[in-house]
């Protein structure tokens, strides 16, 4: 099967798959923009075939801390509500990387003041203790009692689930962060009952008596709940409730629903498609106030799943492939990008690798008591199976490498990995390679096959693996699932054979003109035709194994010098390709356009390590004119990026400058211009101005310099005017002079007056 596109009356691209490739065949004419979009595309889906396809499930890594830095990004010390600070602390925790930020100081300030407020309700001390579990903040033990006091009175007065599972859960946290082992909860069994009365016959919880609907998510909260009570309790629990619980546990696993990663990939895998083993649950209430995707549903079970087995002895019987699925539905989301999402993938991942357990077990050895630790698992650790890269490639003999950890990275314990069989995606009934061992690396921890299995050529393959653990008493303590199956993508170099264009009669099908092509390198090749000749292009594909090579795209392109386009799909007949273009009955496609024709050579798959995307050279065609009613070419569509282009270059024409006047005549009107300073400095000489009278104390001498600067400073500042200031500028400059000489003048003509009224007086 290979894909197919043609342009539709619309100018789209319509996709199909076929099962034999229509030789000769042209498609409705094409537009340069959707030609260059055709590469685009060649290019974007052979990297999708590529990443997309492959079911590979990675443990957390180092991308993960490293995003986990710019997801978790502290605003001006803080990451702002304690239940925000409280997922942040915990993300980070969990992937080692909380030491990189220091936010005890900031933070711990805001848990004191939320745990001594009596207005703090049960959530924000929930998530107030939740940030000092992990900060260990300094709080006064009085603090604590005061707490437990109204704790112990929220969980007697509650009637909804969360009052429950915020007030259970403080008193759990607290119990933990001191040193107060008498910590118990009051009618321990009677706070049980009343969380169990809200639980539904599907395993399914009410959030509380007078909401009639039921809900995945609080099922987690209830379970947290209940092994928050459990914890507290004085005495044993009535183990009959514990096993209803349980029950209720597996009700809610028949709900579980498998996770479909392969939409993406349903075009490329037509003929099989992969079964990638992931579980979720998802949310079926429609009424609330907040819409809860797959995400937190499915970590909210994990949650409280984890820590009710925590409080329970006995297993709980649960398929080991759905807590597989589990974590691999966590791990296929990749990096979120939201810090909620983020927290509930990287917390669940955490709860189902540290779901264990510690019991004593005491026996009698010659009348001594001893005591052993034991370590029980109540729910498998899953192991992932992943590959650093799918992609094989023939040509450089590459090993195929496969990981197995936990779901945070950790190693596992001894195991072998077996290739159970191996086959063409298309032809799942054909088996290349079976029951074949994979090496064990000790330095690099991973197991390898030595080589590619000369069997297995180049294309797309299907490699089932089983994993098969050592110890037999391990195989209730880890979840590896049955069996495997991962894409593999075997690439090479493919042979390009006997490539060669010609030009034939159309009458006897004889070969007027013939030349030798040499795809992958340079080509200059210039044809003639009319449309009574036909133009054939062949060549060869074979693999690196010399076996027939089908590409998934082969397209041949003729481009007018008008820049209207028309594309051929290239048949083949094994390792023959071949297309023969009849101009005679392709004059009407062609528009009856005669001149010259670009032509190019489109080769691509994605396991094909050398595709083409070649111009071959041009033909020259010669066709007969357009009949009257004939349809003309189809107007060329407007490139919509071309708008971020560079614009025309915009040329503007000046206008002539005026003519000048003489230069005496210039000089006059100068002269002009200097007789009224002339006839000011006359006019001073007239009054007899002297220096008489000016001051000699040097207070008032001061003022009277500045002034007559000042004076000054407004002449020069004409003359500016005159030869290169602006009006503005100079109004401007002018107003602060102003304001200057009326301060300096006032000065100095007050003293004046006062020695005149002095020289008058006396």
């Amino acid at each position: 099967m290979y894909l197919q596109f043609y342009i539709n009356e619309n100018g789209d691209k319509v996709y199909t798959t076929k099962k034999e490739s229509p030789s000769g065949i042209p498609t409705q004419s094409a537009h340069p923009v959707m030609a260059r979009s055709l590469v685009g595309f060649l290019v974007l889906f052979f990297a999708i075939s590529i990443c997309h396809a492959a079911s590979i499930f990675q443990p957390i890594s180092d991308s993960h801390r490293s995003a986990a830095l710019d997801v978790f990004k502290p605003v001006d010390g803080s990451f702002g509500s304690l239940e925000e600070t409280y997922e942040a602390l915990r993300s980070l925790e969990i992937l080692g990387v909380e030491k990189k930020l220091d936010l005890s100081k900031t933070t711990c300030g805001s848990v004191s003041k939320t745990l001594e407020s009596s207005s703090s309700t049960p959530k924000d001390l929930l998530y107030a203790l939740k940030v000092n579990g992990i900060l260990k903040c300094k709080i006064k033990a009085q603090v604590f009692e005061e707490i437990i006091s109204r704790l112990q009175t929220a969980v007697k007065g509650a009637s909804s689930l969360l009052d429950f599972y915020c007030s259970i859960g403080s008193l759990k946290l607290i119990k933990d962060q001191t040193s107060k082992t008498d910590l118990h909860l009051s009618d321990a069994e009677g706070v049980l009952y009343s969380i169990k009365a809200l639980s539904q016959s599907d395993g399914r919880w009410r959030y509380s008596s007078n909401n009639p609907e039921s809900s995945t998510f609080a099922a987690g909260i209830a379970l947290e709940a209940i092994a928050g009570v459990v914890s507290l309790a004085s005495s044993e629990i009535d183990q009959s409730m514990i096993a209803t619980v349980k029950n209720d546990v597996l009700k809610l696993f028949d709900s579980i629903e498998k996770y479909d990663f392969k939409f993406a990939r349903k075009l490329y895998y037509e003929s099989y498609l992969l079964d990638d083993g992931a579980f979720y649950f998802d949310e079926k209430v429609v009424n609330i106030r907040e819409q809860l995707g797959p995400l937190s549903t499915t970590s909210s079970v994990v949650r409280g799943l984890t820590a009710f087995a925590a409080v329970t002895t006995g297993s709980f019987n649960l398929p080991g492939d759905k807590i597989l699925g589990l974590a691999k539905f966590f791990l296929g989301i990749g990096i979120p990008g939201d810090a909620k999402d983020f927290f509930n993938q990287v917390d669940s991942l955490a709860c189902l690798e540290s779901n264990r357990q510690v019991v004593f077990l005491s026996f009698q050895y010659f009348g001594l008591s001893l005591y052993y630790i034991h370590v029980m698992l109540l729910i498998a650790i899953p192991l992932i199976l992943s590959l650093p890269y799918t992609v094989l490639s023939v040509t450089k003999d590459e090993h195929l490498k496969i990981k197995v950890t936990t779901v945070l990275g950790a190693n596992a314990p001894p195991l072998t990995v077996k290739l159970v069989r191996a086959f063409s995606s298309g032809l799942k009934e054909t088996t290349i390679v079976e029951n074949k061992e994979l090496k064990y690396d000790p330095q690099s921890e991973s197991y390898f096959l030595d080589s590619v299995p000369k069997p297995v050529d180049v294309g797309n393959y299907i490699f089932i693996f089983k994993v098969v653990l050592h110890d037999s008493e391990q195989q209730s303590v880890y979840a590896t699932g049955t069996e495997t199956q991962i894409p593999i993508f075997v690439t090479g170099l493919i042979k390009i054979d006997n490539a060669e264009i010609a030009v034939l009669d159309s009458d006897h099908g004889s070969v007027e003109t013939q030349k030798k092509l040499h795809l992958g390198g340079e080509n200059a090749v210039s044809l003639s035709a009319n449309h009574l000749q036909k133009l054939r292009l062949s060549f060869e594909l074979t693999t690196p194994y010399g076996n027939a090579f089908k590409p998934h795209q082969a397209f041949l392109t003729l481009r007018h010098e008008s820049k209207v386009e028309h594309i051929f799909v290239v048949g083949n007949s094994g390792k023959k390709f071949q297309i023969i273009l009849d101009f005679l009955g392709l004059v009407e496609k062609f528009f009856y356009l005669s001149g010259r024709y670009e032509i190019q050579l489109t080769v691509g798959d994605a396991v094909m390590e050398n595709s083409l995307l070649q111009d071959i050279g041009y033909i020259e065609l010669d066709l007969p004119e357009p009949p009257e009613k004939a349809s003309g070419p189809p107007a060329l569509p407007v490139d919509p990026y071309s708008r971020y282009g560079p614009k025309a270059e915009i040329t503007h024409i000046f206008r002539a400058p005026e003519k000048r006047p003489p230069q005496k005549l210039s000089l006059a009107f100068l002269g002009l211009t200097l007789l009224p300073f002339i006839g000011f400095l006359i006019g001073l000489l007239r009054l007899g101005v002297n220096l008489k009278n000016f001051p000699a104390s040097p207070v008032p001498a001061t003022f009277a310099i500045l002034f007559q600067l000042g004076i000054a400073a407004v002449l020069l500042l004409y003359v500016l005017f005159w030869l290169k200031l602006d009006l503005f500028t100079t109004l401007k400059a002018l107003g602060f002079l102003g304001v200057y000489l009326m301060f300096v003048g006032h000065r100095i003509l007050s003293h004046l007056a006062s020695a005149s009224a002095k020289v008058k007086s006396a």
